[in-house]
């Protein structure tokens, strides 16, 4: 009799449906020889077919054993019939309430053991080999308890699940990470109202609550403020932007602290107006937070020492027109360029898909001796592979770094003049008076935001202003929030 591993729910069951996670094992040959009056078995037919009928046994005689049940239960294996995998039956949800059988290979079983033997508990990470794994071990034996599940190998080796993580797996493919799940909210220019904000003692308290919280707000609006921060000495910014992770070295240094004196050769060292942008493009792997501390904002000594303002950006010639601001100017704009991407969707598909289809180069070539550019050519909106909560996965916008609209993209067989069409549409969705968000900057409120989500730019000012500030790698900002707001023994089981 060729059988089924499978666990047990007091409802009455449909006819279920057959899964596989592989082709590879689409002629299972399993047994669960009777032991106890809580064990039983089931056959697939003898081509091997998806559909699952009772072997020879009296149907009374039969008792199906599936994960929903939390009666202790154990079994053997028919040692003279191949094995490939493990059965598993579970109810379905809410949603689709059949009952699902789903084959979980054998080798994929074993490599995915849990007990300490095979995974450090501390870590998750292997202790084993995975290509010692003889390629015919085969399941001899299981035994079910109301939270986990053993089973003993061909190779005597014993692997120990948790039902949880089985039942997982029998409804998900992969694990989703966490961050990929956080319900973002698009802002838009009435949050400079009530903008998030933490206080500074809050995020410097080792206890981290204050950490969980300036991350969370930036998980959630895209950006947040840290306020009442001590500006007479900008190390007590840099101790401030460790709190979240290690400050991200680039070309133009680590933490930085600069007026406009065009001592790195961007337009961000001028007192030039700048439209909304997201920093470092021409980077693989761009900035992930981004800071703004503003120390101090001055008077010129004199009208002709003053850099002159200038109402226009340097290349672009267009008007920015910020609302009223401080008689020295340079307020703060922000865009969220998730929501951005959300209303060129809506508005324009045909523009959405262009952006996100036509890779650019683009680069940085301001300074001797460097010349950065991507690995690889990147669109200006870049998409999840995964059904995130978000679509849009990473903003990458800054028209003067970006290169040359390629003449012939294979992709989607797109024209420039289409690229250039939709890139105004883009443009014009980010120049919107409700897309903006101004915000005047003072010494004490420390800006920190996500660049790969949030354009930032600024008005034109007067005087001299001084600014400090850092880059932080974006995956240690996620691991971050994840380590301060799911607590390490939960966030070990939902990485793998």
């Amino acid at each position: 009799m060729r059988g089924v591993l499978g666990f047990r729910s007091g409802l009455a069951r449909a006819r279920p449906r057959l899964s596989t996670i592989s082709p590879t094992y689409i002629r299972p040959s399993l047994i669960v020889q009777r032991q106890q009056t809580t064990e039983s078995a089931a056959t697939f037919d003898s081509q091997g077919s998806t559909g699952i009928h009772e072997g020879t046994r009296p149907k009374d005689d039969l008792k199906r054993i599936r994960l929903d049940s939390n009666t202790p239960e154990q079994g053997t294996f028919d040692a003279n019939l191949p094995q490939n995998g493990v059965l598993f039956e579970l109810l379905g949800n809410a949603g689709s309430p059949k009952t699902k059988r789903t084959l979980l290979p054998s080798l994929w079983l074993r490599d995915n053991c849990r007990c300490s033997e095979c995974v450090n508990q501390d870590t998750m990470q292997r202790n084993f080999d995975t290509f010692k794994i003889p390629v015919d071990i085969h399941p001899k034996s299981y035994k079910k308890t109301d939270t986990e599940l053993s089973i003993t190998w061909s190779d005597d080796h014993v692997s120990t699940y948790s039902l949880d993580f089985i039942k997982y797996y029998l409804r998900h493919s992969y694990r989703k990470l966490p961050h990929t799940q956080v319900k973002r909210e698009f802002f838009t220019s009435e949050l400079a109202n009530n903008p998030p904000s933490v206080p500074y003692e809050a995020v410097m308290h080792p206890d981290d609550k204050g950490v969980a919280e300036l991350t969370s707000l930036i998980m959630k609006h895209g950006f947040a403020f840290v306020d009442n921060t001590p500006h007479s000495d900008p190390l007590k910014t840099k101790q401030l932007l460790e709190r979240i992770a290690f400050i991200r070295e680039t070309h133009y240094g680590g933490f930085y602290d600069f007026t406009p004196d065009l001592s790195m050769a961007d337009t961000a060292y001028t007192n030039l107006a700048l439209p909304a942008h997201t920093d470092t493009t021409y980077f693989s792997d761009p900035a992930g937070l981004q800071s703004f501390h503003l120390l101090s904002h001055t008077p010129a000594p004199t009208s002709n020492d003053a850099t002159q303002p200038d109402t226009t950006h340097n290349t672009g010639g267009e008007a920015i027109t910020p609302p009223p601001s401080s008689p020295q100017g340079g307020k703060s704009l922000l865009v969220d360029g998730f929501r951005a991407a959300a209303v060129l969707r809506r508005e324009s598909p045909l523009s959405y898909k262009i952006l996100s289809s036509v890779r650019l180069p683009w680069h940085a070539s301001g300074n001797a001796g460097i010349t950065i550019s991507p690995d690889r050519r990147y669109p200006v909106l870049e998409l999840g592979p995964e059904r995130d909560s978000v679509k849009v996965c990473r903003v990458r916008w800054n028209n003067d770094d970006r290169g040359v609209v390629p003449l012939l993209e294979k992709e989607g067989g797109f024209t420039p003049a289409q690229w250039y069409e939709a890139a105004r549409k883009w443009d014009e969705i980010l120049r919107r008076k409700e897309s903006e968000l101004w915000i005047q900057l003072v010494p004490g409120r420390v800006l920190i935001f996500d660049n790969w989500r949030v354009l930032h730019g600024r008005e034109a000012f007067e005087g001299v202003r001084r600014i400090c500030g850092a880059y932080i790698n974006r995956d240690d900002f996620i691991s971050r929030w994840m380590n301060t707001n799911l607590g390490k023994d939960d966030l070990l089981k939902v990485v793998g």
